[in-house]
């Protein structure tokens, strides 16, 4: 088990000023950095690899498709803008050297038609990310594309792991795979058991997230079940932190963040990280049922 840590805790933007970001999270003993390419013109990709390479961490990508790029949109143009877009920060990924490329990957973040998705919904973004799918294994078979459900205030398209695994299955490729979130998850299902289990082996990227975005450990996110059910399916990826700091406007407006989680985004990711590593070593202990 790899654990991580996610960048926008500490910065809202990662260009070149932001790579000694990858020292202190190193520093704190984390394993690997999510970052999010936000201004893909200046995301530093080659100098994330080898910075990356050099302290011994795993680097993981994510994103969270803005309308423009909404490939369930009734606009074609906008859907093949965003299939375009998509194959761009695959490349950036894979320049970074990163393992998985995960989130709102296969729809507009904050997207709500005001009703239930629909078949013409899901068969636009089935065969768009097939595309999209198809070219990332061209470029990199190792590259995982993460499915993250999220909950209904964010999207109305993929709110539960069985829709993400339904959609998975859709796609039919071997580099698609499941993204769970705790945050979503206590939201939106009604067994946090059984959602790991329902993902099984296309579990393929986790975030660990208090229902609160606080430090894990202080909420309702009943731990010890999430982590036994990881054992059970036999994960062995990446669980990465996933929180962000109030002062950050532009982030916590997107998020809603309206009040301080920790005294400072260090202590969220220290204490953070130090819970969940030891319920993972609890679970670990226990005897397999």
């Amino acid at each position: 088990m790899l654990f991580g840590i996610h960048s926008l805790l500490f910065r809202e933007t990662f260009v070149e000023a932001d790579l000694p970001l990858l020292d202190k999270c190193k520093a704190l003993g984390f394993d690997a950095v999510e970052i999010i390419p936000f201004d893909p013109d200046n995301f530093p990709a080659a100098k994330v690899r080898r910075a990356a390479a050099d302290l011994g961490l795993v680097i993981n990508t994510g994103y969270g498709m803005p309308a423009e790029y909404n490939i369930i949109s009734p606009d074609p143009q906008v859907r093949r803008n965003g299939i375009e877009f998509s194959k761009r920060l695959i490349d950036l990924s894979n320049e970074a050297g990163a393992r998985v490329f995960g989130g709102m990957i296969y729809c507009g973040w904050g997207y709500l038609t005001g009703k239930m998705r629909t078949e013409e919904e899901w068969k636009w973004a089935v065969e768009g990310y097939r595309e999209i799918a198809a070219y990332a294994h061209r470029q990199n078979p190792d590259l995982i594309l993460a499915i993250e459900p999220v909950n209904r205030f964010e999207s109305h398209f993929i709110n539960t792991a069985a829709d993400a695994v339904r959609f998975v299955r859709e796609v039919g490729l071997p580099n698609v795979r499941v993204h769970l979130d705790t945050f979503h998850m206590i939201r939106e299902e009604n067994s946090i058991w059984s959602a790991v289990l329902e993902a099984g082996p296309l579990l393929g990227y986790v975030h660990a997230c208090e229902n609160q975005r606080g430090i894990p450990g202080t909420g309702l996110v009943p731990w010890l079940d999430f982590f036994r059910a990881l054992k059970r399916i036999g994960y062995d990826g990446c669980v990465t932190i996933e929180s962000f700091d109030p002062d950050m406007e532009k982030i916590a407006r997107l998020c809603c963040i309206w009040r301080k989680l920790a005294d400072s985004p260090e202590q969220l990711a220290q204490e953070g990280l130090n819970f969940i590593k030891s319920v993972w070593r609890q679970v670990q202990l226990e005897p397999t049922a």
